[in-house]
């Protein structure tokens, strides 16, 4: 891309009525759209790999937490200036703040919990729902009208995530009973959606919104807030001694999360999504499963089988039809 890809956030023209979206904010599907749409799932598979293997290292919602202090660490000598009394961020303190606790205080604290009471291919097919989400708050509280091709869509990306999930074998889905777990994964992905689609709103100030790094962190500042009061409330209710097993893989696990899941893959999501609109960009997120196939055959020995394939053609099939114009 020759053109710095900060330059392009929030750069989306929309068409409003009111207060209401009257039209998809869109524009043509590029290669290099693409590849920030599949960067984001890539790393957010990678997360729950790694996020299940430190499963029993620390509390999840702790472990959210570190996560977005480092990562706010690091990106510290980029986005100072965002921190200062005068910065054009705060007169929309309450537009960050509900960014950051949606986006970062919530999502992945409520899947690092859900992960204690369900199980991952539960927490998955929950998660598969994200493009019916996508659609149904754009329409409900944006004006996005829903098409045809995007309905359509939907259908064959989450055809595919069913067929990776049940394994090839449909009967595996009736046995499936939800569990408090399920329900925070849906109440986590839709906190996901409603986030996407207030990424393409413009009300901050030029000097904010046009550098990805200062975006994100006006947004990771009341994130940290949030997250540390989910933290100490966890701490507070949990089991009487809770604990964190420090040592080198946890380090590593940390610095990983910090660094791909979050730094890197919300600025390619954020992109993206103002460049292809939160519905188009909902259909990439069905990929985090069939990555996850790769990674757990990479690391975990599970070695990927044909029905990923035919799964991994459903998928890009439903991206590939909603997307055209």
């Amino acid at each position: 891309m020759g053109q710095h890809p900060a330059t392009d956030l929030h750069a989306l023209p929309t068409q409003r009525k009111g207060n209401r979206y009257s039209g998809a904010m869109t524009q043509k599907m590029t290669i290099g759209t693409a590849a920030l749409l599949v960067t984001a799932p890539l790393m957010w598979a990678g997360n729950a790999v790694v996020g299940r293997m430190v499963n029993e290292m620390l509390p999840p919602m702790t472990l959210n937490f570190l996560r977005w202090l480092l990562a706010g660490l690091l990106l510290l000598p980029w986005a100072y200036g965002v921190l200062r009394p005068g910065s054009a961020l705060w007169p929309h303190w309450r537009r960050f703040a509900l960014l950051g606790l949606l986006g970062i205080g919530c999502y992945n604290a409520l899947l690092y919990l859900a992960l204690q009471t369900s199980t991952p291919i539960n927490v998955t097919l929950v998660g598969s729902s994200m493009p019916v989400w996508m659609l149904a708050i754009g329409a409900l509280f944006f004006g996005v009208a829903v098409t045809r091709q995007q309905l359509l869509g939907a259908l064959l990306s989450v055809a595919g995530v069913l067929l990776v999930l049940s394994r090839g074998e449909w009967q595996q889905l009736i046995a499936l009973r939800p569990v408090p777990g399920d329900l925070l994964m849906l109440l986590a992905t839709m906190g996901w959606s409603f986030y996407s689609w207030l990424l393409v709103r413009t009300r901050e100030p030029a000097s904010v919104r046009s550098d990805w790094a200062a975006f994100l962190m006006a947004q990771l500042i009341f994130g940290l807030g949030w997250s540390g009061l989910f933290s100490s409330v966890e701490w507070a209710l949990g089991p009487a001694h809770p604990h964190i097993q420090w040592g080198w893989p946890l380090a590593a696990a940390l610095a990983f999360i910090a660094t791909c899941p979050a730094l890197l893959a919300y600025r390619s999501w954020g992109i993206g999504v103002q460049r292809a609109g939160p519905a188009v960009a909902g259909f990439f997120t069905n990929l985090t499963p069939l990555f996850a196939a790769v990674l757990s055959a990479a690391f975990l020995g599970e070695m990927p089988r044909l029905y990923h394939a035919a799964a991994f053609v459903l998928i890009v099939g439903g991206i590939v039809v909603s997307a055209r114009r």
